[in-house]
């Protein structure tokens, strides 16, 4: 089996010049695409044993004043009770749809 190196790139393969520099709050990881203010996670087709965790690991992307909103089956009030034991004041919450069959919560970056 033989190996080939491996090739470290500023942009993404095929992807034009860019025009300007990001701005230095941009992310780093070069992938060619713009932090979004908004992010949406439809956690129903997550599955269930890394749900939680999957969402925990979005969240601790999200940078001050950006937001997730997060598609849930149910009324996520036990991730939001641990969001708040482990993160007190992180993150806003807000209802954007209540149920019955599909519930929308905008969690945004406080701090």
């Amino acid at each position: 089996m033989s190996s080939e190196p491996i090739v470290l790139s500023s942009s993404r393969p095929g992807a034009a010049p860019a025009e300007h520099a990001a701005p230095a709050e941009a992310h780093t990881c070069a992938c060619g695409h713009e932090d979004e203010e908004k992010i949406v996670l439809d956690s129903r087709s997550i599955p269930h044993a890394i749900r939680h965790a999957t969402i925990f690991g979005a969240l601790g992307a999200i940078k001050p004043g950006f937001a997730l909103d997060l598609i849930a089956s149910h009324n996520p009030l036990p991730l939001l009770g641990q969001l708040e034991s482990s993160r007190p004041g992180e993150f806003l919450v807000s209802y954007l749809e209540n149920g019955p069959e599909t519930w929308t919560i905008r969690l945004t970056r406080a701090n």
